[in-house]
């Protein structure tokens, strides 16, 4: 049974602040772009509202379709009727799991991305909109975006490979902005235009590893886009990683450094800038304004202290990215590992999860997208904890998606 409407908001609860609508954007009209899959005939609910079903579902946690169906079967008939299920509609308590999982298997995924992509934009603007006022240059987590990729190991089978998805994801506070499926016979470098190309970058950073270093990626975020970027060089790019490794670093004093201890390890971080003088060869990387060093000193317990250097540029001037801000930058998307990645593992078992039919693996992701974009955005700091209470109270999941408990809001 669901608890009371006057039950004691949990503390873990009471950190996302006030729920009110003018302060959520409604979710369903970014649903409602989505193209239904199915023939008109025998459709007994919207697709808006069986995919805002699954959205409550994975705030309130679901790992699986099967969780996703559960949580309909703890909501009140009120709460279904708010998200667009009809009260005559009974036959919804009976079969949610087949029709959901036939639902995602055959949704595009593609314009189900662009929608939870589209929701998630709007409340990060709005969620970091005043402290980016503040900021006097403008450079801050809320101004830099991670391309980084990901597999979805369980989704694999005898006759096909895993499924493997890159997404923009938000320093700071994490939103994924973007999502695109990998194909089997591609790699992540293909999809770099195509995932970015929909994003408004104007005076954006974009960072990255070594692999996405290419240079025709890198002169389209610049010149087409409008964006600055942040490129690691590894030895994948001889000639730049010769010249960067050949630059006077002994002469250059420490401009920054960073230290931290945890997980049974120290570590310390110092960084590096010289400025590319084009006139004196510069570095053949396209729009190259600072090259950077990172040395990095770890001292796992029990294990002897290793040393390595990591050499990146970047098209930002001196004047627009001091080397603290750099480093925050660079440090920030490895980051994106802990604050989505891992979540997604541990939180939602993303790497557990055996759905592997048409584009149901995707969709599952783009939902633990929502989810932890969803919270982030309004302070939760704990997932895990978050999504238990609201699990725990099924009538909790709708105002943190923008839904009122009128049914008539939307028109549905």
């Amino acid at each position: 049974m669901p608890a009371a409407a006057s039950s004691p908001i949990p503390a873990v609860l009471v950190k996302l602040g006030p729920l009110d609508s003018g302060r959520i954007a409604d979710l369903r009209p970014y649903f409602d772009s989505v193209p239904d899959p199915r023939a008109r005939r025998g459709r007994w609910y919207s697709l808006t509202a069986i995919l805002l079903v699954c959205a409550c579902a994975a705030v309130s946690g679901a790992r699986s379709i099967d969780e996703l169906a559960e949580w309909s079967q703890r909501a009140s008939t009120a709460l279904l009727t708010a998200i667009g299920i009809r009260r005559h509609l009974l036959r919804w308590r009976r079969t949610p799991p087949a029709t959901i999982g036939r639902v995602l298997g055959a949704v595009d995924g593609d314009a189900l991305d662009r929608a939870v992509g589209a929701y998630l934009a709007d409340r990060h603007r709005a969620a970091t909109e005043p402290a980016q006022a503040s900021s006097p240059s403008g450079f801050g987590p809320s101004r830099v975006i991670a391309v980084d990729g990901k597999a979805l190991k369980g989704s694999a089978r005898l006759t096909a490979t895993r499924r493997h998805l890159l997404s923009a994801v938000t320093h700071g506070t994490v939103v994924t902005l973007a999502q695109v499926e990998v194909g089997a016979k591609t790699n992540e470098t293909t999809h770099f235009c195509p995932l970015l190309a929909p994003l408004d970058l104007t005076g954006t950073v974009v960072t990255f590893d070594a692999l996405h270093s290419v240079k025709s990626n890198i002169s389209w975020l610049v010149e087409t886009k409008k964006a600055h970027y942040i490129a690691v060089i590894k030895t994948n790019q001889p000639t730049v990683h010769a010249q960067l490794a050949a630059l006077p670093w002994q002469s250059i004093a420490v401009q920054h450094t960073a230290s931290g201890a945890g997980h049974g390890r120290r570590e310390s971080r110092s960084i590096k800038t010289c400025s590319i003088a084009d006139k004196l060869g510069g570095i053949a990387f396209p729009h190259a304004r600072l090259a950077i060093r990172i040395h990095r000193r770890r001292k796992q317990t029990g294990r002897r202290e290793t040393r390595e250097s990591v050499y990146a540029v970047t098209n930002l001037d001196a004047h627009q990215a001091g080397p603290a801000d750099l480093a925050a930058a660079i440090r920030g998307h490895w980051g994106v590992e802990n604050s989505s990645h891992h979540i997604r593992d541990v939180t939602f078992a993303e790497d557990a999860s055996t759905v592997h039919a048409g584009t149901a693996p995707r969709a599952m992701a783009t939902l633990r997208n929502l989810a932890i974009g969803a919270l982030k955005t309004l302070g939760a700091d704990n997932i895990a904890k978050t999504t238990r209470a609201i699990r725990d109270e099924p009538q909790r999941a709708l105002p943190i998606l923008g839904i009122t408990n009128n049914p008539d809001a939307h028109g549905t």
